[in-house]
């Protein structure tokens, strides 16, 4: 909101008046008696009730004096006193549970409306308000109150009918005594009962006017037809988590729970959020994908989780920003519906209802037959040169790229469950830039993006072709973030937006070290030995099955080295050396070049390390001014005081 304008003093006043209210019941509460009568206070008995665009309406006969202090035979009313209409929000009505023949006390500062044409005042601003019961009869009137079910008239006017925009059955709005829907204030009735014939038959198409119509206790009465722009997983929060133990929804990436969500619109454009289940396995969602996207649904048995704006989460709006402006025209509210009103140039929503499903309910009901929606927005599948070169920043995109090299956070403050994860890909758009791109793209995951199983096990089985669904660019780097989705199969709607989507033929080629490599990232190198840090030089056997490289003795044998992770003794276990080797680059003149290279990494290298650790007597200066490479590199950092880059010898997935 703008500083000082209407909507934030306006905040401001809705902000100090739900204080004042609640401060004013708590001290009703406290004190366990009504206010004190002064003047000013109105009194009335309600006569009937019924409900209208969410504002309870109730006829009353206003009173001279309190009936508590009088005797029930005092207390008839005189068909001569006058009658008034009383309007009560929502919030109030839940607090007085009130019903015909209560007797309500209204403290100021209440208003009475005069409408031209119309016999009965009508009362607003009737936040302070007590109902007040017989003394005889409030014991039992308390005691029985929960167990009866009153029905309430809930008179149904769509706005279209508020301002003549349709022309509408008349049938449909005549009211009659039938038409009631059952209101039960402590309880959720689930029967079918008579409705509104337009709550019965009709699908309404805005999340808006369902939002005003049913506000956030859940929507039993009516549907909303919407449109599925996205599935994805969501980890669940701590709250969530204690109504889904029985689901068994421990996932591959740390144990995380998730639970599946839709990213769904409506006709008029307005986007909201669906967390509905929790899943038994993260390998469900490429099936869901394929299923429900582009599909329209009906969702019923909802209710509001949240309420979000723009400011408070960034990456939903990322992603509602990836798909706006709509590719078909929608609907303008409160506009004629005519093909021609219908507009593409309207600004996004700034805010976003989070919606989640009844306890022990879940309706959404997906017409998987049906043809994919016009409004649907497939994701624009981008070259990586292409993404690399966006101004942006906060921007989802949507790629098909081959991953060459994985590697964990190894920060051990971090927990395992909360590091990122680092994927090195490439793609045709790189591999044949000449200058100007790398060659190789660092994309994070964060812990917050659920990873499937499928994807886990790919992964760590070799190089996979992976599509990265909605994943955010900015300030120079690619993340997988919530609401980023990995499959093994590129999706059957997604557009090439002209992007050269054509696989690699040739071999992986890296940028090699210069003055532009940075830290956290691959590189090729090629250099001369200079130096040997002999102190790093150690080796160390590994299980020959499994590569675990913390083998003990064996009890039976002392001889015999045995591996917990196989249960079994190690007969031939494969020996692995270490050793750390200064180079001089003369991509990188300046600065000392130190590289940690592997027994089973370095054939090359392999003599030097032997000689080092087991030939005591050989002569370091005999290997100085050995030519290395090409060797692929991680780089663990760069520094500046001293010019020195650390590198770690790596093998490519």
């Amino acid at each position: 909101l703008c500083r000082g304008g209407l909507a934030e003093r306006l905040c401001r006043l809705q902000n100090r008046e739900r204080s004042a209210i609640s401060f004013w019941r708590h001290q009703c509460l406290s004190d366990d008696k009504i206010p004190p009568d002064k003047s000013g206070v109105l009194i009335v008995k309600i006569l009937e009730i019924f409900e209208e665009c969410t504002i309870q309406i109730a006829i009353c006969q206003q009173l001279e004096q309190s009936p508590a202090t009088l005797s029930r035979e005092d207390a008839v009313i005189n068909a001569e006193e006058p009658i008034l209409k009383v309007l009560f929000t929502r919030e109030t009505a839940a607090h007085l549970k009130s019903r015909p023949q209560d007797v309500i006390h209204i403290y100021p500062p209440w208003q009475k409306l005069l409408l031209q044409n119309a016999d009965v005042p009508v009362i607003m601003n009737t936040y302070f308000s007590q109902k007040v019961l017989l003394s005889e009869h409030s014991e039992v009137r308390e005691k029985t109150y929960g167990l009866t079910k009153m029905l309430i008239r809930k008179n149904i006017i769509s706005l279209a009918q508020t301002f003549r925009l349709d022309d509408l059955d008349d049938k449909l709005h005549q009211e009659s005594s039938d038409n009631q829907v059952p209101y039960a204030p402590q309880t959720h009735n689930n029967s079918d009962s008579k409705r509104h014939p337009l709550a019965q038959s009709a699908v309404n198409d805005s999340l808006l006017e369902m939002v005003e119509s049913q506000g956030a206790v859940g929507w039993r009465e009516v549907q909303v037809r919407v449109v599925i722009q996205r599935v994805y997983c969501l980890p669940a929060r701590e709250g969530y988590r204690s109504h889904t133990q029985g689901h068994k929804a421990l996932l591959s990436n740390g144990g995380m729970f998730c639970r599946l969500c839709l990213l769904v619109q409506d006709a008029y454009g307005m986007f909201s959020e669906v967390q509905l289940q929790s899943l038994s396995s993260t390998d469900d969602i490429e099936q869901y994908c394929r299923r429900w996207e582009g599909k329209s649904c009906c969702l019923a048995g909802m209710k509001i989780l949240q309420r979000t704006t723009r400011g408070r989460a960034l990456g939903l709006f990322s992603l509602i920003d990836s798909l706006w402006p709509p590719v078909v025209p929608v609907k303008v509210p409160g506009q004629s519906q005519d093909s021609e009103m219908l507009t593409t140039n309207i600004p996004p929503s700034s805010f976003c209802y989070i919606l989640t499903v009844q306890s022990g309910e879940i309706h959404v009901e997906v017409d998987e037959e049906e043809q994919i929606s016009n409004l649907y927005q497939p994701p624009a599948v981008h070259g990586l040169k292409e993404i690399l070169r966006i101004d942006g920043c906060n921007e989802r995109c949507s790629f098909w790229a081959q991953v060459l090299y994985r590697r964990l956070q190894t920060k051990h403050s971090i927990p395992i469950d909360q590091r990122e994860m680092l994927l090195f890909v490439t793609d045709s758009t790189l591999q044949n830039e000449v200058h100007g791109i790398p060659k190789v793209v660092a994309v994070s995951v964060t812990a917050s993006c659920v990873l499937s199983m499928e994807i886990i096990e790919a992964l760590s089985a070799g190089s996979q072709l992976v599509f990265f669904k909605d994943a955010l660019w900015g300030n120079g780097r690619i993340i997988c973030v919530e609401r980023t989705v990995l499959l093994l199969q590129k999706p059957l709607l997604c557009s090439a937006a002209g992007a050269d989507l054509s696989e690699l033929t040739g071999p992986v080629r890296l940028d090699e070290l210069d003055s532009t490599t940075q830290a956290s990232s691959i590189c090729a190198l090629r250099g001369t030995v200079v130096g040997v840090n002999e102190s790093t030089a150690f080796s160390w056997p590994t299980c020959n099955r499994c590569g675990n490289g913390k083998l003990e003795v064996y009890p039976q044998d002392r001889e015999l080295l045995y591996c917990n992770q196989c249960s079994e003794v190690v007969t031939a276990p494969v020996l692995k050396m270490q050793l750390e080797v200064f180079l001089s680059c003369p991509s990188r003149s300046q600065s000392a070049v130190k590289v940690k290279v592997w027994h089973e990494i370095s054939p090359a290298l392999f003599v030097l390390l032997t000689m080092l650790l087991f030939l005591q007597t050989y002569e370091v200066q005999s290997v100085l001014g050995k030519e290395v490479g090409l060797l692929n590199c991680y780089v663990h950092s760069i520094t500046s005081h001293p010019n020195c880059v650390a590198l770690e010898e790596i093998v490519l997935l």
